[in-house]
């Protein structure tokens, strides 16, 4: 088998066949360059494994290590690539003599089969077995299926045979989920068929992503932590308006139970041999997606260097790593990396998708106002950052140029990367200005405090960061608020669902909006996560698939190989 080197040199037309053409290294030998000997290691075949949670714990800190976030410009169709990034970051430290760790989040089946067909990175810096962290991987998130709807079945159980805690069967809040996009799902009907089947009731489901059991594992600790999250978990009220939880229905035992294994952070490899922790959810948009904090923690005591990212753009992934992820672990960025392509500048400046191709300057400039709201947004978390150009073969000098003097107007370095096509040498340069800019001092702080209030919080978010004019709720929503505080949970941070197109509520509106109004239509209480989620304007906790699902193009080839994955 060639190596990524010889790889490089040979034009391969897709990211999955260089991936399937790489020479992977045994799991044990890339777990050796983090220290780690064959009794921390929990084998899934050749190249895949678990680390073994409790020696992580038993590691001690590293006061030198440096954490570094990936973030982005809010997406486009026409693609930005925050995850190759990553990884061709990572790449890009080893190559330089940094003792380097990885952190990604694991892909969901529902995009994969939707729009994007795979999320493992891209070109020459991928993570792999492409085909295996795709598609069921280690199995982690049908564990979070199985103990999400355990919980589900526990509780219509416990109503059939005669409902001792009161439960009122109106005010039922844990949905279902499944991990793939199915909209037929979102608002169905349980329990028909007759009284054997139960008393039938209005129930939904959401995609796995979006569960708290999801969250739940991406904030825990340890196995201890784990179950008192769980026990912790809001499912329903009485009909006296008294809050139900997991352990009222001694459910949190049997959850943990199916949790276990699935709580060990997996570490892979990328096509340079860089170990790479893929642990955890997700979705920044509905979710907090970000990768699993024992994950994180745990690269940060066994590599000096630690890339990991946040999902879609920074207003979502990014400030919900620093709002959310940070405030909950201890956890304290040194720097972060804001991925920027041309294409996706020019579609923000008003250049259709079939336009792309040719040079425009002046577009590129309008939309340039995108990513300068988000270098301005992640500065004022106190993170030093720089610009990651992610560069398509047919973006030109004067377009790079232009980015350039943008960044520079906002005191920013940007630089150009080429990982795509060349793997971890194409991003030394990022890899440098990351280097540097770790080293200074950090100032970071949290957008808002714990002690102001829950809706105070969302408005901060919502101004703050997204620029809107007002924020807006029904007064339903208003009293589900008042509520929570009422009940002790106003010192929670807040979990902004919304779509990740725009700053605003609105898919459409491109650039960086400013003054609109954010329609706050829902909040769902996640007690065990430990966070308040604000279900904003049109967005859903459980997606369709587009016209043409990238389903229609995975298969199986004669040779019992997958294709279609991208």
């Amino acid at each position: 088998m060639p190596d990524a080197a010889s790889l490089k040199k040979r034009p391969v037309p897709t990211d999955l066949a260089i991936a399937r053409e790489a020479a992977m290294k045994p799991i044990g030998a890339i777990a050796a360059k983090l220290g780690l000997g064959d009794a921390n290691v929990l084998p899934i075949g050749h190249t895949k494994a678990k680390i073994d949670l409790k020696h992580l714990a038993a590691l001690p800190a590293n006061p030198e290590a440096k954490l570094i976030l990936v973030t982005g410009i809010s997406p486009t169709p026409a693609g930005e690539g925050k995850t190759t990034t990553t990884v061709g970051l990572g790449d890009a430290l080893q190559r330089i003599g940094k003792k380097t760790a990885i952190c990604l989040r694991e892909p969901s089946l529902g995009p994969c089969f939707g729009v994007k067909g795979g999320a493992a990175g891209g070109g020459y810096a991928q993570v792999v077995p492409m085909e295996d962290i795709n598609l069921h991987f280690t199995g982690d998130f049908h564990a979070i299926t199985s103990s999400h709807n355990l919980l589900s079945a526990m509780l219509d159980n416990h109503i059939y045979w005669g409902n001792a805690l009161g439960i009122d069967a109106r005010r039922i809040h844990w949905r279902r989920v499944v991990d793939l996009n199915d909209r037929a799902l979102r608002s169905v009907v349980s329990s028909l068929g007759g009284a054997a089947n139960g008393f039938p009731r209005e129930d939904g489901f959401d995609i796995t992503v979006a569960s708290e059991v999801m969250a739940i594992l991406c904030l825990a600790t340890g196995l201890d932590d784990l179950q008192k999250r769980l026990d912790s978990i809001i499912v329903a009220e009485t009909c006296t308006r008294e809050l139900v939880h997991a352990a009222d229905l001694q459910a949190s035992g049997s959850m943990t139970a199916l949790l276990r294994e699935a709580l060990n952070p997996n570490l892979v490899q990328t096509l340079e041999h860089t170990p790479a922790f893929v642990h955890g959810g997700p979705f920044g948009n509905i979710a907090h997606g970000c990768n699993s904090v024992i994950a994180t923690a745990g690269a940060m005591k066994l590599a000096d260097y630690v890339v990991t990212e946040a999902g879609f753009g920074a207003d979502l992934g990014a400030e919900k790593f620093f709002d959310i992820k940070c405030r909950k672990s201890g956890l304290r960025p040194d720097a972060a990396v804001i991925v920027a392509t041309v294409r996706a500048l020019k579609m923000h400046g008003g250049v259709p998708r079939a336009e792309l191709g040719g040079e425009n300057v002046p577009a590129l400039r309008e939309g340039c106002a995108n990513l300068l709201r988000h270098i301005e947004n992640v500065k004022g978390f106190g993170v030093p950052a720089v610009v990651g150009i992610n560069r398509f073969t047919a973006d030109t000098d004067a377009e790079i140029a232009a980015v350039r003097e943008a960044c520079a107007s906002a005191g920013v370095e940007a630089v150009e990367c080429t990982h795509w096509g060349d793997g971890g040498e194409g991003a030394e340069a990022l890899a440098n200005a990351v280097i540097a800019l770790a080293g200074q001092d950090s100032r970071f702080d949290f957008l808002y405090p714990d002690d102001l209030s829950l809706w105070d919080k969302i408005e901060t978010v919502s101004k703050k960061i997204y620029r809107a004019g007002a924020v807006m709720a029904p007064p339903a929503v208003r009293r589900k608020i008042e509520t929570y505080e009422k009940q002790g949970f106003g010192r929670l941070p807040v979990c902004m669902a919304k779509t990740q197109m725009s700053f605003s509520t609105d898919p459409t509106r491109m650039g960086a909006p400013v003054d609109h109004e954010l329609h706050v239509r829902d909040v769902r209480l996640a007690a065990g996560a430990g966070f308040l989620v604000a279900v904003c304007g049109d967005i859903m906790t459980m997606p369709g698939l587009p016209r043409e699902p990238a389903a229609n193009r995975i298969t199986v080839n004669a040779a019992g190989q997958i294709e279609g994955l991208f």
